[in-house]
C-alpha cells in the first residue's frame, strides 16, 4: 500500500478542486424535486462544471457515461443519469460526483429525500449523514485507519441497518482512487496509522436492511438485494497537524 502524502500547496489546490464541487451541487440542489428527470440534473451539473473550468471526474472513467452518479431509492451507487428516470414524491436520490481542477481531484455524495419521505427513511438519510461526521472526526493525526471506519459500522448497526461491504471509501489526489482504501466497517485501532497530509474521501453507504447489494446487468448500478432503500453521503477530507478539514464542505 503506497499512501500518498500531500503537501500543504497539494491540499490547497485540492480544497479549490472542493470548493468547486460545492458549487456543483449547489447547483443541483434546488432541482432535486418531484417531476425531475435524472438527466435534468445531469445536464444542470454538466453546465455548472464547464463554467467553473472543471473537468467532470467520472465522465469516461472505465467508460461511465455520465458527470453524476444518480441513484435511487434501492440503487446503493453508480446508478447512471436517464431521461426517463422520473423523480417521485417518497423517492431518495444519492448524487455523486467528482470535479478535477488542475490535475486535482475531488469527491463528493449526497443523498436527498424527494418531497415527504417516511420516518424510517428520514431517519436513514440521518443517520447516515451523522455516520459521515463521526467519521470525520476520527480523521487525527495518530489516531489509526479502522477509526474511522468503526464510527461509520458502530453507529449504523446500533440503529439495524445495513453497512455495505462491497463498496468502500478511498484515498484521493491526482488520482481520484488512492490508497488506502477506506472501510465503513472495521475494528477501531486497526490499520495504518493516520498522518498529516492524507487526504480520504470517506463515503458511508448504509441500507435499510442488509447490507448485501448486487451489480445490475448495466455493469455500474449496484442495488440492495433485498430491495431496500439505501443513503450515500461523502466528503473529501484532508488530515492535518490541526485536525480534520473538510475539502468539500
Amino acid at each position: 500500500m503506497a499512501i500518498m502524502i500531500k503537501t500543504a500547496q497539494e491540499i490547497e489546490k485540492m480544497r479549490i478542486s472542493g470548493k468547486a464541487l460545492r458549487q456543483v451541487h449547489n447547483a443541483i440542489a434546488p432541482h432535486v424535486v418531484p417531476g425531475a428527470s435524472t438527466m435534468d440534473l445531469e445536464e444542470i451539473a454538466v453546465k455548472k462544471i464547464a463554467e467553473l473550468g472543471a473537468i467532470a471526474a467520472f465522465k469516461g472513467y472505465h467508460g461511465f457515461p455520465a458527470a453524476l452518479c444518480t441513484s435511487v431509492n434501492n440503487e446503493v451507487v453508480h446508478g447512471m443519469p436517464n431521461a426517463k428516470r422520473i423523480l417521485a414524491e417518497g423517492d431518495i436520490l444519492s448524487i455523486d460526483c467528482g470535479v478535477i481542477i488542475d490535475g486535482y481531484y475531488s469527491d463528493a455524495a449526497v443523498t436527498y429525500p424527494i418531497g415527504r419521505v417516511s420516518a424510517e427513511t428520514t431517519k436513514l438519510l440521518e443517520v447516515t449523514k451523522s455516520s459521515l461526521e463521526k467519521a470525520i472526526e476520527k480523521c487525527q493525526v495518530g489516531g489509526r485507519l479502522g477509526d474511522i471506519s468503526a464510527a461509520v459500522q458502530e453507529l449504523c448497526e446500533a440503529e439495524g441497518f445495513g453497512v455495505v461491504r462491497e463498496f468502500v471509501g478511498h484515498g484521493i489526489g491526482r488520482a481520484m482512487h488512492e490508497d488506502p482504501q477506506v472501510p465503513n466497517f472495521g475494528a477501531a485501532g486497526k490499520g495504518p496509522r493516520l498522518k498529516a497530509g492524507m487526504v480520504l474521501a470517506i463515503e458511508p453507504m448504509i441500507n435499510a436492511g442488509g447490507p448485501e447489494v448486487r451489480v445490475l446487468k448495466d455493469g455500474w448500478t449496484a442495488v440492495t438485494i433485498d430491495g431496500s432503500y439505501s443513503a450515500h453521503f461523502e466528503h473529501t477530507v484532508a488530515i492535518t497537524k490541526d485536525g480534520p478539514q473538510v475539502l468539500t464542505r
